[in-house]
């Protein structure tokens, strides 16, 4: 009776898949029916097509996020996908998600198209005001323009400011004092003089199945962030090439980490970004760092004196928070940017050109929050904690590529600030 029961199931199941089929086949090959009904259609299918079929973490259609999408309606040349390297597996999937006219992101995604869950999250966050900001938000009458955002940018962040030992620590009174005599005197942008192309690769679960590594190593140079991981089993989807590792405070300082022992890190030119008062008063931050890694950083300094590590300055969150929140058209979290658009705007002021890679979602698209685990959490894609879903909207804004790149590669191009000129903006 039990196997009876379980192949009536499964008859069931492929007599769904069949019948899908053969509605996708009418859509798409038949005499074009009235376009409402036709779009009705397409949903049912494609409703019940997710509830059939599994399909592997690189297609994603069952995992669409509940926020405000474009849709894609160009697809690349046949040269510009072999170019691209799309690993064959998937070339059926994607050209069937191309035929469905599956969406990317929206500059004008909002916090009310969030499911219930995530938007009481949202609420309890931006409650909250750690940090003690004091920024008048004021709506935008008039949306700043591509080019006007992007000087803007460059205006308030370029060049991006590191800690020296000239920025007024307090002398003499903790036992942390010396640490400070241990930060590089070489400037961050003389490291590695003029970069033409850079990549940004996020530690996205998308990039999984992604074939995009050997892309990423082609670059001048590649930021990567925190402990995400470019060992033999992920090269292929993420590269191994690491120029810059931008990092948390919380990696250097938390013993799960191994900071001071794990290889991941050396090799690399490191930069680290603490959260700080809104006040960007160095002094007050540096009685009342969210983590302490004072002591961390000077035996790292110590153990590897040739190796350059730099603090980022606690006012550039902050001023980045501020063009983030001008302009959005709703309130964001008080809490510091990501890592993710901190280690973006840091690339921008030393390449001409950056290619960031799934921080705006591809096709590919996943709740696992990293390439390198398992966890899933629909807020690693529009944040919680941080204002994500702002951020992103901003870089979509700021973007010069086309959406046919982020749909299949999850790649936004950016222009490098030294690269336009804002004198008649």
């Amino acid at each position: 009776m039990r196997q009876r029961m379980v192949m009536i199931f499964f008859m069931k199941r492929f007599l769904w898949v069949i019948g899908a089929c053969l509605v996708i086949l009418i859509l798409d090959y038949s005499l074009k029916p009235n376009p409402a009904v036709q779009e009705k259609l397409r949903t049912f299918t494609a409703h019940k097509a997710r509830n059939i079929i599994s399909l592997r973490s690189q297609s994603n259609f069952s995992q669409m996020p509940s926020v405000s999408y474009k849709k894609v309606t160009e697809r690349p040349s046949r040269s510009t996908l072999n170019n691209k390297r799309i690993p064959k597996e998937v070339n059926k999937i994607n050209k069937l998600a191309f035929n469905r006219g599956f969406p990317v992101w929206n500059e004008e995604t909002s916090t009310s198209l969030l499911t219930s869950l995530l938007k009481k999250v949202w609420i309890n966050y931006l409650s909250m005001n750690k940090y003690n900001v004091t920024f008048n938000f004021k709506k935008k009458a008039v949306k700043l323009s591509r080019e006007e955002l992007l000087c803007e940018l460059k205006s308030k962040l370029y060049p991006v400011k590191m800690l020296t030992l000239a920025d007024g620590f307090p002398v003499g009174k903790d036992k942390h004092d010396d640490w400070k005599s241990y930060l590089p005197t070489k400037p961050f942008k003389d490291v590695f003089g003029k970069l033409k192309r850079c990549a940004v690769v996020s530690s996205a679960g998308s990039l999984r199945w992604s074939g995009l590594g050997r892309e990423i190593d082609e670059h001048d140079a590649v930021l990567r962030f925190n402990a995400a991981p470019t060992s033999a089993r992920f090269i292929r989807d993420v590269g191994s090439k690491t120029s810059i590792r931008f990092i948390n405070s919380q990696v250097v300082s938390t013993e799960a980490h191994r900071f001071l022992t794990d290889p991941l890190y050396r090799d690399t030119v490191l930069v680290m970004w603490d959260p700080a008062p809104y006040s960007k008063n160095i002094t007050h931050w540096f009685n009342n760092p969210d983590y302490s890694f004072f002591d961390k950083y000077k035996e790292y300094r110590i153990k590897n004196p040739n190796q350059f590590f730099y603090v980022m300055n606690p006012s550039f969150q902050w001023d980045l928070w501020d063009i983030i929140q001008d302009n959005s058209d709703d309130n964001i979290q008080k809490n510091p940017p990501s890592s993710g658009i901190q280690g973006i705007i840091l690339m921008m002021s030393l390449c001409e050109e950056v290619n960031v890679y799934e921080f705006l979602p591809s096709r590919r698209k996943t709740d696992v929050c990293h390439y390198y685990q398992s966890f899933q959490d629909r807020a690693c894609i529009v944040g919680a904690y941080h204002p994500l879903l702002y951020e992103k909207n901003l870089i979509k804004r700021i973007n010069s590529g086309s959406d046919n790149d982020i749909y299949y590669y999850g790649k936004a191009v950016l222009k490098g600030f030294e690269s336009f000129d804002c004198a008649n903006t």
